[in-house]
């Protein structure tokens, strides 16, 4: 198996000044993209922690063969 990379980042801010949400793009070798998609978690910070936790094993679900 190849060796992996996990792209993410993090920031809060207030949900009420959030208008808008894209993917990033990332610049891969040989002129090629790939997208990440991003997603919000709003809560408290303890509704936040287990929202990332929850979606961080899902997102490993999707990926049994890993």
């Amino acid at each position: 198996m190849a060796k992996l990379c996990l792209v993410y980042g993090m920031r809060l801010l207030p949900s009420e000044d959030i208008e808008e949400v894209n993917d990033a793009t990332i610049k891969l070798k040989h002129e090629r993209t790939a997208r990440v998609s991003l997603h919000i978690l709003e809560g408290s910070k303890e509704d936040i922690e287990k929202q990332l936790r929850l979606s961080v094993e899902a997102f490993f679900d999707m990926y049994p063969e890993i």
